[in-house]
């Protein structure tokens, strides 16, 4: 059986993030794979103790400094990596990535997974997206095998000769009864707009908010996500929520996150930069109707064009808002064939493989 050191995400079960999820569902699926991950010590919660048979935590000193959490806790990793040599390494996006030319020069082969460009982000300083910019280059050069979570993002890059299009997926979900924690925040059943993410800038959630308090006919817009480094940015949300219409669930997962699926209007994602957004597949599964930006992340799934509004367009986000909620309330019907772990988790396999085919390394 073979062993995989998997670094750049702060883990899992119980860590919030989009890379996190992707992790979390990809790695439980390989049974026929060690899987050793490496986790950030400042990011686990109560919910992170739990075990799988195939998977060996290694919990390495981390801070929450942004710009230099990756950096540090991607160093001790590969220090420990070099040490107790896998069959193969993984890595999780871009920034961890500018390591792979020392686990290349120590003859480990290298599987790169790019989620993001993380240049495009507004919280980095011009130095810390040039920095990125070079380990982008850095992560393309050197990786045996580059998995694109975003095809566009892969056209981008130029064609490698070693890329290969894996999308996120999702697992088949049934809608909740309960509504406990909805009655818990005082969240109405089935008038709320729902957002789900992080509270950081990319994620555009100002203009939800702004496009809210134009329009008497939303009551709420339910924000469940919780803030990395610091609450600046929903400091920003809550003096630009004037019509008092926002409830903040803060990070929610399990069956929390199940009810606000089951019982939202609608899932707005009104996101200045994404990947491969997972919560869109989320909402999909539920067949909630959903409203996002126009932009390459969200053009991954095929959505009505009514669906989409100009990218940090309040003007455009509210007649979309208000086209939605003219339309009688039904549940959505969508194709999600493509999506499936099970064959997302086999693909990456294949990756492996050829990493390690491309090095000797068998």
């Amino acid at each position: 059986m073979k062993t995989v050191a998997v670094i750049g995400t702060r883990g899992f079960p119980g860590i919030q993030g989009g890379v996190e999820a992707h992790s979390y569902h990809l790695y439980t699926r390989m049974s026929d794979v060690n899987v050793r991950l490496y986790r950030r010590r400042a990011y686990l919660t109560p919910q992170s103790s739990q075990a799988f048979p195939n998977i060996e935590y290694i919990d390495l000193p981390s801070t929450r400094v942004k710009g230099f959490e990756a950096v540090w806790h991607t160093l001790l990793s590969v220090l420990h990596i070099l040490f107790h040599r896998p069959d193969v390494v993984h890595i999780h996006n871009i920034g961890p990535g500018m390591f792979a030319p020392i686990l290349r020069l120590f003859g480990l082969p290298v599987v790169l997974t790019y989620h993001s460009p993380n240049y495009e982000h507004a919280k980095w300083s011009a130095p810390a997206r040039w920095l990125l910019r070079q380990c982008e280059k850095l992560s393309l050069r050197f990786s045996n095998r580059v998995i694109f979570v975003n095809k566009y993002q892969m056209e981008k890059c130029g064609a490698l000769g070693k890329s290969v299009f894996v999308p996120n997926g999702i697992d088949s979900v049934t809608a909740s009864d309960s509504t406990s924690f909805l009655e818990k925040h005082g969240i109405h059943q089935g008038e709320y707009l729902l957002a789900v993410g992080r509270l950081t800038p990319e994620k555009g959630l100002q203009y939800l908010v702004e496009a809210a308090n134009r329009l008497p006919q939303v009551t709420q817009v339910v924000i469940a996500g919780a803030s990395d480094h610091d609450d600046s940015y929903r400091r920003l949300l809550e003096q630009v929520d004037t019509g008092h219409k926002v409830v903040f669930t803060g990070f929610t997962t399990g069956e929390d996150l199940r009810q606000l699926y089951s019982h939202a209007r609608a899932l707005v994602l009104p996101s200045v930069n994404e990947g491969f957004p997972m919560v869109m597949l989320e909402a999909m599964a539920y067949g909630l109707p959903i409203v996002c930006s126009d932009i390459p992340g969200t053009r991954q799934v095929e959505l009505p064009e009514q669906d989409y509004f100009t990218m940090g367009n309040v003007d455009s986000l509210t007649a979309a808002l208000t086209r939605l909620l003219a339309e009688p309330t039904h549940e959505q019907h969508y194709d999600l064939t493509h999506y499936n772990w099970d064959h997302i988790a086999a693909l990456t396999r294949q990756q492996y493989q050829l990493a390690m085919s491309s090095t000797g390394n068998q």
